[in-house]
């Protein structure tokens, strides 16, 4: 164990040990147990050195004929000066670190019209007033990692802060300025000491080796440095990532909004963070706001297009070579859980080192620190902890907390098979949901009303506006892991409609601040229009069957003996869809409908668990 000092007994000790050399009194990183530890020497914040300076991009998105330079803050233990020591960086970048956009009246889409048309007015443009002083632009994880051995960079994404360019919310720029400050942690003369002058500043304190970290749209920006595959940048822990925009503001062709902010959409996101030079604002909303994002975001059609594919960062995985610890929230509904998955199947079938941790609660929520800290001791001060040969998928269990995960293989369970469930008839009231398929056509018919709410609709025992579908009773705990997956064959009454499906869990918790985690086990949205392409749709044949697969949201959870499994199917999600005037008329049938369903132990395990 190394003894540890306060600044003055370190003075002492060195004064007084005769013939002691300089070198073994120098602070320096300490590790136990695969873990970076505590060091008092760095733990002194009066003697952290914090200053900020401006890094030089590779584009120009403000239109002024320069490259745009971002706005970035250093915290470092003063040993990094005093004793020449190198460390590594961890680095967080944000569009949030100056301030936002207060939740003004007008701010969001208007969403009461019918699907398919246009929103019948247009929205209010607020403008941020930005807010921070320098040298500091957030204090977020220095805490944490500045006395474990570490410096902790941050920087302030294009167009907002003193950051130059313009927010895109998901172009290349917001790639490319990671990739930039990435380059001058490494060794680039590429950091000046002002926005706009000529003096040079290196960083001389930086071994060269960064991993990247954040919450939501700050745990975007590792991902999309990542996929530059920029040198240096040799980890990775996003949390709660939006990883396509695209499946953010849509779902299968609907305009489906994130949990919590309804009509909002990628403009308004926008107007929300743009806290930049307010003298680039008005060529900024020219340029990317009311021209690119207005003539590709289609709030009409929902489809998914070339503006769309440009902001999902599953098409830049190719270059991306860093070593990635995902988190999520299997009741996330705001970036919903699917936006780590896809990432960590795309970078695990890469072969890259990759680990994915789930809990069952909602928006945000870290790794335990011990995950984190393994991590970034094995990839970033390359202590050999044995940490890639760790178990692959961590999750936290219903009754456990969140820094008790249990280790699985990986993600979804590998004994994880998917079991096929067909509706039976009497889904206004209550059908059954059977392994054997009914083969003759059964029709049911549901009615559109987007005034009742989800959860009232699943607790209703008679309903015309919902269609509902139970197993029997689990006699015994039934382990879902992974992604269940719906075909319908359904008509419309109208040319567009909402479709939703939920999947829960029943009786209905009456607690209703539980029941949302405690009942819902996933859910899933789409447009009947793209049955055939997610690119393309058409307007539905009023009474014409159509067929159209989708999954729902990745899920792990094990339902207890004495619940129902449920599938119920309906139209408006008052909380995630448009608002259309109650009365469209979706109709089911039965012999071409079916759920597919992950359990760890397939059709033996279901079966086990009905009897």
């Amino acid at each position: 164990m190394i003894r540890k000092f306060s600044f003055f007994l370190l003075a002492l000790a060195c004064i007084q040990a005769v013939g002691q050399s300089s070198e073994t009194a120098k602070a320096k990183p300490v590790f136990e147990n695969g873990e970076a530890q505590l060091v008092e020497a760095f733990s002194d914040y009066e003697n952290w050195i914090r200053h900020d300076l401006w890094v030089e991009t590779e584009f120009d998105t403000d239109g002024d004929g320069q490259p745009d330079r971002m706005h970035v803050a250093v915290t470092r233990p003063g040993q990094t000066d005093s004793e020449g020591l190198k460390l590594p960086v961890i680095y967080v970048s944000s569009p949030y670190f100056a301030g936002v956009a207060g939740n003004v009246e007008g701010l969001f889409w208007d969403v009461k019209h019918e699907v398919g048309e246009q929103p019948p007015k247009p929205r209010v443009h607020p403008e941020v007033v930005r807010r921070g002083e320098r040298p500091i632009i957030s204090n977020s994880h220095i805490e944490t990692w500045v006395p474990r051995g570490y410096i902790v960079v941050h920087s302030s994404s294009p167009g907002t802060g003193l950051s130059q360019g313009a927010p895109t919310v998901g172009g290349d720029n917001e790639s490319l300025a990671p990739k930039a400050v990435i380059q001058w942690l490494t060794g680039k003369d590429n950091g000046y000491t002002s926005p706009d002058g000529g003096e040079k500043v290196s960083a001389y304190w930086s071994t060269g080796k960064v991993g990247m970290t954040g919450t939501s749209y700050n745990g975007t920006i590792p991902l999309a440095a990542a996929t530059t595959g920029v040198e240096g940048l040799e980890a990775i822990i996003p949390i709660a990532p939006n990883t396509s925009y695209y499946h953010y503001y849509r779902s299968n062709g609907l305009i489906r909004h994130p949990g919590g902010y309804l009509g909002e959409d990628i403009d308004v996101l926008y107007d929300f963070i743009h806290s930049g030079d307010t003298a680039k604002r008005a060529y900024n909303n020219k340029i990317v706001r009311d021209t690119e994002m207005a003539n590709g975001m289609d709030r009409i059609t929902g489809d998914y297009n070339e503006f769309w594919a440009g902001r999902d960062y599953l098409n830049d995985m190719e270059p991306m070579k860093t070593a990635l610890l995902m988190s999520h929230g299997f009741n996330d509904w705001n970036v919903m859980p699917e936006h780590s998955y896809r990432i960590y199947e795309a970078a695990r079938a890469k072969g890259l080192p990759v680990q994915i941790f789930y809990h069952q609660n909602g928006h945000g929520g870290p790794p335990p620190l011990s995950l984190r800290n393994r991590w970034f001791t094995r990839y970033l001060h390359g202590i050999e902890n044995g940490v890639e040969d760790d178990p692959k998928s961590w999750i936290v269990r219903e009754a456990d907390k969140r820094d008790n995960p249990t280790p699985y293989p990986d993600y979804p369970h590998p004994d994880a098979e998917d079991v096929k469930l067909y509706p039976m008839k009497g889904g206004n009231q209550m059908g059954d949901l059977s392994l054997v398929q009914n083969r003759m056509i059964a029709l049911e018919k549901v009615v559109d009303d987007v005034s009742i709410s989800g959860d009232s609709l699943a607790k209703s025992s008679n309903s015309d506006h919902r269609l509902l579908y139970q197993t029997p009773v689990l006699t015994k705990d039934l382990h879902l892991s992974g992604v269940a997956e719906i075909k319908v064959k359904m008509a419309s009454s109208k040319p567009a409609c909402n479709l939703s499906v939920w999947l829960v869990s029943l009786p209905w918790n009456p607690d209703n601040k539980a029941a949302i985690t405690e009942n819902i086990i996933t859910r899933g949205w789409a447009d009947l229009q793209n049955h055939e392409s997610l690119e393309s749709s058409e307007p539905l044949e009023p009474g014409k069957f159509y067929e159209m697969s989708f999954e729902l949201q990745p899920d792990d959870q094990i339902i207890a003996a004495g619940q129902r499994i449920a599938l119920m199917v309906f139209s408006s999600d008052k909380d995630f869809t448009i608002w259309p005037k109650p009365g469209t008329e979706l109709t089911l049938d039965l012999s071409g409908t079916y759920l597919s369903l992950p359990v760890v132990g397939g059709n033996d395990a279901l079966k086990a668990a009905t009897r």
